[in-house]
Formats: C-alpha cells, sequence, structure tokens
C-alpha cells in the first residue's frame, strides 16, 4: 500500500470482506456550494450509498495524508475551509504530500487515490472536458488523461454543460476510453438529459453495467470507463434556460481573462447566479442520482464471479 495512503476503518473493513465500495470526490464540499449545504449534500450523498448497499469513501488530502474515507468531522472541517483548501490534480499531489498540505480532490485525483485504496467505482457530478476555444487555449482538463490511463469506473451526469461535449468526445475515443450511457443512447449534459451527441454504447441496468466493467478488468484494459446518467428529468433544465446562461457565463469569464483550473468553478458560480440558484439545485439531484447508479452497479460487481446477465448468456 502507498505510505501516504490512510483508508478509513469503514471503508478498510468493507475492502477486506469484499463488499461493494464507491468513491465520491472532495471538490464538490470545497468549492462546489456554499457551507453548510455543502456538507450537508456530502452527508446526503453517503447516506444515499449506504441506503443502496454499499460504503461510501469520500476522497481527500488532509494534512499531506491521501485519504480514502472521510468521517464528518473531516468532512466539516472540508466545508468550513472551503475554496481555502487547493484544488488538486494530479500535478499538486507529490507538492501537497511533501508540506503536509490540505488537498481537495478533483476527479482526477479521486481516481487515483480510489485505484490505491482498491476501490473501483465513483460517482460525480461531471468531469472536466475540453473546454470550448481549446483549439486557441488548449484548455483540456487532466480527467481525461486519468480516464485513459486509471482503470476505474466513473458514474457522472456527463461532462460540464460549459465545455465543448463533443470534442471531449473526440478526445476520449483517441484515448480508448468506453463512454457508455446508462438508458440512453445520447451523452447527457449535465443540466439536461441529452447532449445531441452519441455514447459508445448503452446498457440498460446496473448489472449489465457491472458486466462490462467486470470484462473490461479482466481483459487487463489499461484505462477507465466513463458513464454518463442522465438527470432525472423532473430535475432537468430547461435547455432555452440554460444555454443561454452558460453562454454569458463564459462571455464575462473571457473578459475577465480567467484561465486554468479557476475557470470552472467561476463558470459554475455565474450560472447558479444567472438562474438565480436552480442550477445548484439541478447539481445536487444529478449527484445523488449518480450515487445511486454507482452504489448499485458496485454491488453487482461483489456478486458471484459467475455472474453474467442474461442477455449476454448466449455469447458464451
Amino acid at each position: 500500500m502507498n505510505k501516504y495512503l490512510d483508508i478509513s476503518k469503514e471503508v478498510k473493513a468493507a475492502l477486506s470482506a469484499g463488499k461493494p465500495v464507491v468513491a465520491l470526490e472532495s471538490t464538490i464540499i470545497s468549492h462546489g456550494m456554499p457551507y453548510p449545504q455543502n456538507v450537508e449534500t456530502a452527508l446526503a450523498v453517503e447516506q444515499i450509498i449506504r441506503d443502496n448497499g454499499a460504503t461510501p469513501a469520500t476522497i481527500a488530502i488532509i494534512g499531506g495524508r491521501l485519504k480514502a474515507g472521510l468521517t464528518p468531522d473531516e468532512i466539516e472541517y472540508f466545508g468550513k475551509k472551503g475554496p481555502e483548501i487547493t484544488k488538486a490534480s494530479r500535478r499538486d499531489l507529490a507538492m501537497l504530500c511533501a508540506k503536509g498540505l490540505d488537498g481537495a480532490c478533483t476527479v482526477t485525483t479521486t481516481m487515483m487515490i480510489a485505484h490505491m485504496a482498491g476501490i473501483n467505482i465513483f460517482a460525480t457530478g461531471g468531469i472536466g472536458g475540453v473546454h470550448r476555444g481549446a483549439e486557441v487555449t488548449m484548455d483540456i482538463s487532466a480527467d481525461l488523461e486519468e480516464l485513459a490511463q486509471t482503470p476505474v469506473m466513473v458514474v457522472c451526469a456527463g461532462c460540464k454543460s460549459i465545455l465543448d461535449i463533443g470534442l471531449t468526445l473526440e478526445y476520449l475515443e483517441t484515448k480508448g476510453v468506453p463512454v457508455i450511457g446508462m438508458g440512453t443512447e445520447d451523452m447527457p449534459a449535465f443540466y439536461t438529459s441529452k447532449s445531441g451527441f452519441k455514447v459508445d454504447y448503452k446498457v440498460d441496468s446496473p448489472a449489465e453495467l457491472a458486466h462490462f466493467f467486470k470484462t473490461h478488468m479482466e481483459l487487463g484494459m489499461k484505462g477507465g470507463i466513463l458513464v454518463g446518467n442522465p438527470i432525472p428529468e423532473e430535475y432537468a433544465m430547461d435547455p432555452d434556460v440554460i444555454n443561454p446562461a452558460i453562454e454569458k457565463a463564459i462571455n464575462e469569464c473571457n473578459k475577465l481573462g480567467i484561465k486554468g483550473k479557476e475557470t470552472t468553478p467561476f463558470l459554475l458560480a455565474k450560472v447558479k447566479e444567472i438562474t438565480g440558484g436552480d442550477s445548484l439545485e439541478s447539481n445536487i439531484k444529478l449527484v445523488f442520482n449518480n450515487a445511486k447508479i454507482a452504489a448499485q452497479t458496485a454491488c453487482e460487481l461483489c456478486k458471484s464471479n459467475h455472474y453474467i446477465p442474461k442477455k449476454y448468456k448466449n455469447n458464451i
């Protein structure tokens, strides 16, 4: 085990017993919403995972230690410090550990630490991707590179709508990352259920999703799998409302010259402001939905090694 890694007692017990565990990121706590709503949401997501038969493992860096599984007090600590905590990507890990600092884990670092701990399934809101105008700025999230090299299944509601979804999917195709739609052939667009871009494959149940991932691992594939799980329609935003809000936020971001890892937090906050908070409510609901599907998939993955969904039995 990595000498910088601490696995909580609850998570360690579940892993040792071969029980399902789902990883969760910590940037949603520190950078995703204000206190105390951030803490309330984080604890609610953990409870959803427990209610669906799995153990949650919120992942963060505290005092230079990589944490797989946080206590309620640690989640409270992250929630109160908020944006003061460094938003940690792959390039930041060594420095944060060397200096004994805190770090909020993005999709990238959550995947890394989950893999170190032996956790295969990760639920988040949306992944990073290729930013609009990346042909000039070269602003491409490290999340995509991590998906290409770390064998963790990431359940999300698509890449964030502030990004270029088409280019993001092209990038993932180049890197050989399978993009699977949960009950859909259309890539979800975070706040809305459809983007107009097709996923690689569609599945209809957590059992089928687990079977695909199990096969992926048995083949020794290098990278991960991205699952696009659409936001429930009752919580989806009207495209005629959210899309202009995104365009307005991007224009303001460009005018202010905001770049790099400050871009996404600024855009999400600005969209929330423009929509009167409706986008944040949708964000919370889609995270809840992703946690549920991830937990159910993790449970299926932990079933008998000989389990095969009925629709595939004719292939063996």
